[in-house]
């Protein structure tokens, strides 16, 4: 169980793939995983897909990870897909005759599929309650949780941001993971502020390098991510030169990696967007 792995004396490093959309080959998450193999993850987690819509793919790639590729599997849930607490324990027991005994349990954003009241009426309303209710099965799972060091969009600040995530953790939660970044001192801020609260389980700061000029968008928007102004030069110096500002990007997230490992961060959680070649760069 990847609680365990945190009694190394070494930083843990992990991957996050997602299952392709329904209409696309699959096969390429498959091949994709063999080569992240020969990187020997602590652990590979695997994104549950838009409100469940790829639920069969993300069980089956946790179950490959898990078995075929001997790398610890976590899953992630979200409270939208789990309708009630019988659809859950069997959910989970099929996870655990499956060797899977990971989880990441997140309330999730409003599927495309589920209108305002669906989804406002879940069963399960905040992550912490979907932690609550694994925890009082008679199954044993090892939990993360997730954290925003620049805090929560539906938050009113730090202060509730971190409450919650102490009734998270006391509930349940053994390791956190956090929405990628790309400042540092916002990230050992925050750190010191979990700390000051008595949140003592491991944080793994989660990082995603930038590729392309069209993710900046999508990063911010989704995700309320600052962009700092060292990176942002460099996105403007290669805004027109695709094949520079990838280098250059990498560089800066390798930079951004080795300051948080040289601050004894209990790990690095690489946002891998299923691209091997990404994580392979970061990791060598």
């Amino acid at each position: 169980m990847i609680r365990e792995l945190f009694h190394t004396n070494r930083p843990t490093y992990s991957l996050e793939v997602f299952p392709p959309k329904k209409d696309a080959d699959v096969t390429v998450i498959y091949d994709a995983l063999d080569e992240f193999k020969t990187l020997h993850p602590s652990f590979i987690s695997v994104t549950y897909g838009a409100g469940g819509n790829t639920a069969e793919n993300t069980f089956a790639i946790a179950s490959y990870i898990q078995n075929q590729c001997g790398i610890e599997a976590l899953t992630h849930l979200t409270c939208a897909a789990i309708p009630d607490p019988l659809f859950l324990n069997n959910f989970l027991t099929n996870l655990n005759r499956n060797g899977i005994h990971n989880l990441l349990p997140l309330r999730g954003d409003q599927p495309f599929w589920m209108s305002k009241e669906q989804f406002d009426a879940r069963y399960y309303e905040h992550a912490s309650d979907l932690v609550r209710a694994i925890r009082e099965t008679s199954l044993d799972f090892s939990l993360g949780g997730a954290c925003y060091p620049e805090v929560h969009q539906e938050a009113a600040g730090l202060e509730e941001d971190v409450a919650n995530l102490k009734l998270k953790v006391e509930q349940g939660v053994e390791f956190l993971i956090t929405q990628l970044f790309y400042d540092n001192e916002t990230f050992f801020r925050f750190l010191d502020k979990v700390r000051e609260c008595g949140i003592e389980v491991p944080v793994l700061p989660g990082l995603m390098p930038i590729t392309s000029i069209q993710q900046i968008d999508n990063i911010t928007s989704m995700s309320g991510t600052k962009i700092p102004k060292e990176l942002s030069e460099i996105l403007e110096k290669y805004k027109d030169n695709p094949a520079d500002l990838k280098k250059g990007c990498l560089e800066y997230t390798k930079k951004q990696m080795q300051n948080l490992l040289d601050h004894g961060v209990d790990g690095i959680h690489l946002y891998s967007m299923n691209k091997v070649e990404i994580a392979k760069a970061i990791y060598e």
